[in-house]
């Protein structure tokens, strides 16, 4: 059997399948790559079936009398790719999920080839799916990754504390609650003006009034409320006005002024909380992206750093780290989040205060009472738990205490890498500068890869082959000559020698 070419189509765009086919030289046309895997005979194709009987496996129509030898047609360039605009990356992604009527599903063209959409709407487009896949107790931002459920009496407890539930609240719902409680307020005290009007007789006809009415020119549901905004606001038109012809009229005005001063001084309140908040405050402190691991002074430690982008600094700062991780007891009980609190401070600070004026590398040795004291570069990786730092100070501008948290996983945790340095002195202007695009730079430097257990006792067998190889060395000198009254007599030449 002569051997037969193979010619293989690619299709241009994304989604559509391959096209593989037998180019017959002798019979002048191709063949469908099925039909020899089935092992039916090559028969010579001008052109694929169009017709539905084709499409179903039915026999194909006979080709055209006239066949012509099979060319080589140079491959088409690939159209250039345009950026989609909105509108159309709307419709090939959210339209189909909008109306699932209108999907495209796989076709046969005409062409006979298959065909996909480009963008399968079935694709998950989920905010959050990184924060599901990476499991943190504290985001990088600072929130923290717990929800509470099944809580007993849960609205009755969040109502009991209102205040501090609107100062939560995001500002859509305070808003709502700040503008209902003046309309509700104007609402029910003009319900209440209103019946005192009916009750009076102030809203018969005219010839029917009496002759001084509880307040003037009120005669409806809409002036009762004009005049109820008009009060609670100390708004006064001149138009309607109480007189002394009802008491309790004038006992309801006293009541809706002492309310109204109470709701404007209680949303004012929940208002300037909410935009004083010191949790907006740590929107400008910095922690590094990653956490390194290096040595210092011939020790490992880990180190990253935190920064403050504002002039007005952060006072009596303090930092904290802990290490949450699962633990097991004597006793075989795991705790999941055991927190392990580590030691850590300053630039040659030994306590957690730091003097925060400008950016700071915060160190926690590893030594004996560490967690990460039998973890080597290997074990790291391997490892699962989170590092979560917290910085906490006074805010100089306000007074008020802020708190600032992140975290770091051992995949953030680079080993063999140190801070880049970035406050430098200006000559020309006399000051520091501190350059915040070098943040997280590291660079590469040697650490060893072993755990600071096996660094210690490394040294520790060094240093004792050295005093060992000192004790056994043996240190020879030259003997030291006899005295001289000891020694044998000396033969030296006398005068008759010299004849």
């Amino acid at each position: 059997m002569p051997s037969l070419p193979v010619t293989l189509r690619l299709g241009g765009g994304t989604g559509r399948g391959v096209n593989m086919r037998l180019a017959d030289p002798e019979m002048g046309g191709q063949a469908p790559w099925d039909s020899l895997l089935s092992g039916a005979p090559l028969k010579s194709l001008a052109e694929e079936p169009t017709t539905p009987e084709a499409a179903d496996g039915k026999q194909p129509s006979p080709p055209p009398p006239s066949l012509q030898a099979v060319k080589v047609v140079p491959k088409a360039k690939p159209p250039m790719r345009r950026r989609h605009t909105f509108g159309e990356t709307f419709n090939a992604t959210l339209a189909p999920l909008l109306n699932p009527q209108k999907m495209q599903y796989n076709h046969v063209d005409t062409n006979g080839e298959t065909t996909q959409p480009n963008l399968s709407p079935f694709r998950r487009l989920s905010r959050f799916s990184h924060r599901r896949f990476r499991r943190r107790v504290v985001f990088k931002g600072g929130d923290c990754n717990v929800t509470q459920t099944n809580v007993a009496k849960r609205r009755r407890r969040y109502l009991q504390d209102i205040f501090t539930t609107l100062v939560d609240a995001q500002w859509r719902w305070t808003l709502l609650v700040f503008a209902l409680n003046f309309v509700l307020s104007w609402l029910a005290f003009a319900l209440v003006w209103f019946t005192i009007a009916a009750a009076h007789g102030d809203l018969k006809p005219v010839e029917q009034r009496p002759n001084i009415t509880c307040v003037s020119s009120m005669d409806s549901f809409t002036a009762a409320f004009l005049f109820s905004v008009e009060t609670q606001h100390t708004i006064g038109y001149g138009a309607r006005f109480i007189s002394e012809e009802c008491p309790e009229a004038i006992f309801v005005m006293c009541v809706q002024c002492i309310a109204g001063v109470m709701i404007q001084a209680f949303m004012v309140g929940i208002v300037f909380a909410k935009l004083s908040r010191p949790k907006k405050r740590t929107q400008t402190l910095l922690f590094s992206r990653n956490a390194v691991i290096c040595q210092r002074d011939g020790q490992l430690c880990l180190i990253f750093r935190v920064g403050d982008m504002r002039r007005s600094h952060i006072i009596e700062a303090h930092v904290r780290a802990q290490l949450i991780k699962q633990r097991v007891t004597s006793e075989g009980e795991v705790i999941q989040f055991y927190q392990h609190e580590l030691k850590v401070g300053g630039e040659g600070a030994e306590d957690d205060q730091i003097f925060f004026i400008w950016p700071t590398n915060i160190v926690h040795k590893i030594d004996e009472s560490s967690p990460l004291f039998n973890m080597s570069a290997a074990d790291m990786v391997k490892e699962r738990f989170e590092l979560v730092v917290i910085l906490e100070g006074v805010v100089e501008s306000t007074g008020m205490t802020t708190q600032a948290r992140s975290s770091f996983l051992p995949s953030e945790i680079l080993w063999g890498h140190r801070f880049q340095s970035m406050v430098d002195f200006k000559q020309d202007r006399g000051e520091y500068e501190v350059d915040y695009s070098k943040f997280n730079n590291t660079v590469e430097v040697e650490t060893p890869l072993c755990s600071a257990k096996d660094l210690e006792e490394l040294k520790k067998v060094i240093a004792n082959n050295v005093v060992t190889e000192k004790k056994n060395r043996k240190i020879s000198l030259p003997p030291i000559p006899a005295p001289v009254s000891q020694q044998e007599p000396l033969n030296l030449p006398g005068p008759e020698s010299r004849i």
